[in-house]
């Protein structure tokens, strides 16, 4: 199957809201009021895409990137739904992510992910995110939060 990425826009959120409760049960996921108010945010500060296979929502995923030369861009999210996982979904929309984030001349990408999360956590690891902080008891049940960081040079 060919994965597709296209712009993320409001009549996608009521096929992402029911798949952000099924990844994310332990945690608060995102509300619709959250993705609307972040879709606000297009193109100036925010960039959203969801990943398609045979008109199949199959991923999504979201950055911050103020665009000041240097600073870091922040990925707001990356889903994948779970029907999906494994299969270069995830691959896709981290690419482009990096892509954008170069695009917008950040200087690194930062991300938070439940410290637990040991899928998440390799799939990070291959490309070489580093833990730069832990954050306490930040997500639901007391589990604690890491900040990662990846490095972008300049593309070539």
């Amino acid at each position: 199957m060919t994965i597709a990425l296209r712009p993320m826009g409001p009549e996608d959120v009521e096929t992402i809201e029911p798949l952000e409760r099924e990844l994310f049960p332990d945690d608060p996921p995102w509300t619709r009021e959250q993705f609307l108010e972040e879709l606000a945010g297009v193109p100036d500060t925010r960039w959203y895409v969801v990943a398609v296979e045979e008109d199949e929502l199959t991923g999504y995923a979201g950055l911050r990137a103020l665009g000041m030369p240097g600073e870091p861009a922040d990925i707001q999210t990356i889903a994948v739904a779970p029907a999906h996982q494994r299969r270069g979904v995830g691959a896709t929309l981290m690419d482009a992510l990096i892509t954008e984030a170069r695009a917008r001349a950040a200087g690194s990408l930062l991300l938070e992910v439940r410290a637990d999360n040991d899928a998440a956590l390799a799939f990070y690891g291959r490309y070489g995110f580093e833990r730069i902080a832990t954050r306490r008891a930040y997500y639901g049940g007391g589990r604690d939060g890491l900040v990662l960081r990846m490095r972008l040079p300049a593309a070539p």
